[in-house]
């Protein structure tokens, strides 16, 4: 089941992930009138909690420097409604899929019913984005609502990484030069992607270090390396709740039925490779159903 839960990560990561990098997406913070992509991506994606302060945004979202989200939040709030940046965001991101996906319409019909399922089942304690984000997958335009709901899945499996992370006594700073260091994200850009200074950069490093988990230039050790895999085993095991409303044969064909419309997603090249999400290439089938 733990190989299923990570199939599904990698079957919704990119139906979300157009949100953060189609063009008229990445315009969302700017027509509004906020200050850069930033800006209106804090915005964006803590909206769902209502206008939450800084401090809080910093410590659910994980990853980035406290300084960064400062910048955005709580200045986003005197300038647009967390409830006008959700309307925003859902028909922006369904406008996204519809131009890259036309076949998406009909898939959704299929998609739907087995995601709102998992949706419903998956307990919300301690998972505040999810939660947050469960509570927005009631919209009438199909093409919105799965994505709404893709999101609200993904969203499930960032809160049990933030714990898992939590849990192998990994900082936000740490994480992401372990993450860096195994190559899993971008090693040269991370740093300034989520704001952090060289100082704080150099440092986590020294930490992971003193730990045996990264070398003396910076590259992941082999215990770095098999720490890195606990972690996402970690996730892929917390994760799996999610499919556990859904009988085994359901699961299979909604993965099935996902393959197809992240492979269109993935050819229209709007997502990047390599990308700060982690996000790997889709080579090879990602899941079949027994028998096909």
């Amino acid at each position: 089941m733990e190989l299923q839960a990570r199939s599904l990560w990698l079957l919704t990561e990119p139906l979300h992930a157009v949100c953060y990098f189609e063009e008229r997406c990445r315009q969302l913070g700017r027509d509004l009138g906020l200050k850069g992509f930033w800006m209106g991506y804090f915005a964006a994606r803590t909206a769902p909690l209502g206008a939450v302060e800084p401090a809080a945004a910093t410590a659910i979202l994980g990853g980035f420097a406290p300084g960064m989200v400062a910048r955005a939040l709580p200045a986003a709030w005197s300038i647009v409604s967390p409830a006008h940046v959700l309307d925003e965001r859902g028909s922006r991101a369904a406008h996204a899929l519809r131009s890259i996906d036309p076949e998406l319409e009909h898939a959704a019909a299929e998609l739907l019913s087995p995601l709102q399922g998992i949706v419903d089942d998956a307990p919300a304690t301690a998972r505040p984005l999810f939660a947050a984000n469960r509570a927005l997958c009631d919209h009438a335009d199909p093409v919105e609502r799965l994505w709404q709901l893709a999101t609200t899945v993904r969203e499930f499996r960032g809160d049990v990484h933030q714990a898992v992370l939590a849990d192998e006594g990994l900082d936000g700073c740490e994480a992401l030069v372990l993450a860096a260091a195994s190559g899993r994200v971008p090693k040269d850009t991370m740093r300034e992607d989520r704001g952090w200074s060289e100082e704080e950069w150099a440092a986590a490093t020294d930490r992971l270090r003193s730990r045996g988990l990264v070398d003396a230039y910076g590259d992941a050790t082999h215990l770095g390396r098999l720490e890195r895999e606990r972690i996402e085993e970690a996730t892929d095991r917390l994760a799996d709740r999610l499919l556990h409303a859904l009988p085994e044969r359901e699961t299979e064909a909604l993965l099935h039925g996902l393959e197809p419309v992240v492979r269109r997603i993935l050819a229209a090249d709007v997502l990047p490779f390599p990308n700060p999400i982690g996000l790997p290439h889709l080579d090879e089938p990602v899941h079949r159903v027994p028998g096909s």
